[in-house]
């Protein structure tokens, strides 16, 4: 069974901090650097499944509006709604009500988030070694 929570304390956060290094730094080869900004300031999330910690994501308020940032989940979890619901629970924590809600998504991962309402905006670009589309959820889609 999968479940989403907050973090609350610095302890599942290490463990979120965990689930990203493995996703984003050793196998996406992400910059180590980078993976750790706008700590403080995010709202974060960790998925379970069982009594195994599966994935998270967090969202905060930017410039632009409200972003979607970091969805992680381990090899072994994948396809399994993990990154269903961890989409679910950051967009329903999220203050949507006349905030552009939006993320930067990986090529790969468009398909994903299109699936669950995203619009793609823009031109692709590159962060942090990987080809990126800037997308956003109109203010009409609920995700359930």
């Amino acid at each position: 069974m999968v479940t989403v929570v907050p973090v609350t304390d610095r302890e599942t956060l290490a463990i979120a901090h965990q689930i990203r290094h493995e996703v984003f730094v050793v196998e996406q080869n992400c910059p180590p650097e980078i993976e750790y900004e706008y700590e403080e300031e995010s709202h974060h999330f960790l998925a379970w499944v069982g009594s195994s910690p599966a994935g998270t994501a967090r969202w905060r308020s930017a410039s632009s509006g409200i972003k979607l940032e970091r969805f992680a989940v381990l090899d072994e979890f994948r396809s399994l709604g993990v990154g269903k619901l961890l989409l679910q629970a950051v967009v329903n924590d999220c203050p949507r009500q006349g905030n552009k809600v939006y993320l930067h998504a990986q090529i790969t991962a468009k398909g994903f988030y299109e699936k669950y309402g995203f619009i793609a905006e823009g031109d692709t670009f590159w962060e942090a070694g990987i080809e990126h589309v800037k997308m956003y959820l109109p203010e009409t889609v609920i995700l359930l």
